[in-house]
Order: C-alpha cells, then sequence, then structure tokens
C-alpha cells in the first residue's frame, strides 16, 4: 500500500476518498498524522484545478510527502455557475452547510425543474516530493431539488439529483454514491493516469 496524505482536513471528503483509492492501492493518511502544522491554506483560486493544486503542493512542502487534495463544488446553470469555488462558504465565511442549502434554494425559489440543471466537480491532484503533479477532474450531471431530502451525506448532497434518479445523494448509501460520484469519476480518471504514469516509469 503506498501512503499518501491527505490535504483536506475534511473528514466527510477523507473519508469518500479512502473508500475509493484502497482498491487503487493508496493509503491516505490525514496531514495531522503527517505532521502538518494546523494552518488554514487561503483557498483564493479562481478554478478548482487552481485551489486543488495550492492545496496539495503546500501541505507536500510542509510534510515532504506525496500528498493529495480534492476541491469539489457545485454549479448551477441557472446560477451562471455559482456556487462553483465558493461552495463551502457560499452563505458567507462561517456558514454550515444548511446556510449555504438555504441560500441556494432561496435564490432558486420560483425556478422550474428543467431549470435547475447542474452538476457537482471534483478536481483531485496528487502533488509528489519532487514538484510534479497528476491531476483529475470528475462530474456528475444532474438537478438541484425543491427542498432538502436525505440525511446521508454532507454539503449539498441532500440538494443534488443525480441524472437517471428520482432521490437526492442524502439519499444513497454512502457506498452507493461513492459508484457515480464526482469524486468517485475523479479518481477513476486519477487510476488511469497513475497506471500510465508507472508504466513510463517502467519503460526507463
Amino acid at each position: 500500500m503506498k501512503k499518501i496524505v491527505a490535504a483536506s482536513q475534511n473528514k466527510h471528503k477523507i473519508r469518500e476518498i479512502e473508500e475509493i483509492t484502497k482498491e487503487f492501492g493508496m493509503f491516505i493518511i490525514p496531514r495531522d498524522e503527517a505532521g502538518v502544522p494546523d494552518i488554514e491554506i487561503v483557498e483564493d483560486g479562481e478554478t478548482f484545478e487552481a485551489n486543488s493544486y495550492k492545496k496539495a503542493y503546500e501541505v507536500m512542502r510542509l510534510c515532504g510527502e506525496v500528498t493529495i487534495a480534492d476541491d469539489s463544488g457545485l454549479e448551477v446553470d441557472y446560477l451562471g455557475g455559482d456556487p462553483g469555488v465558493y461552495s463551502a462558504r457560499f452563505a458567507g465565511e462561517e456558514a454550515d452547510d444548511k446556510k449555504n442549502n438555504e441560500k441556494l434554494l432561496r435564490l432558486l425559489e420560483g425556478v422550474p425543474m428543467e431549470k435547475r440543471s447542474g452538476r457537482f466537480v471534483s478536481v483531485i491532484t496528487i502533488v509528489y516530493t519532487d514538484g510534479t503533479n497528476i491531476v483529475a477532474r470528475g462530474e456528475v450531471e444532474g438537478h438541484i431539488a425543491f427542498e432538502e431530502s436525505g440525511t446521508n451525506g454532507f454539503g449539498y448532497d441532500p440538494l443534488f439529483i443525480p441524472l437517471g434518479f428520482d432521490k437526492t445523494f442524502g439519499n444513497f448509501t454512502p457506498e452507493n454514491k461513492n459508484k457515480i460520484s464526482h469524486r468517485a469519476n475523479a479518481l477513476i480518471k486519477l487510476k488511469i493516469l497513475l497506471e500510465d504514469k508507472e508504466m513510463k516509469r517502467n519503460k526507463k
């Protein structure tokens, strides 16, 4: 098993990533276990890619280990792609999931289902100690429900209905969500990139 340090301090994200990466022989440890100081990395990038790379690079620099980071969020077409990179703080810096969901529902009040389309996006970056990196982006399309439903998951899960289903991620078991989620799709792409990197290394 390969040890990789998680740049995220979000236990929900770490749990989801580890449920998937363990199948790829990747063992995730939290950053505090790797001796990384409890400092906040400012996510000031304008894209998920920029924020994901910044988090992974900064933690790698602090611990000297291969590091993995995820930056993810919800894009709603009716809102021009918002909340996007501001998903976690959509209702303000001190906002929690409930307040973010309430603001989203407020902004979509009266909007019919066909115009409530959007997607969850996840960008996962692995930064190596030599400075090289691998970036994988995953998405899952869907619609925003008219009200919260379900108590599983986190963030906007109780509002997001993935295409082909009639229930929100909040009603999915973690196992079923991990089969189709944006994070799962990003990790599947990451696996392909890792295999390609390993193949090239063996040819040298």
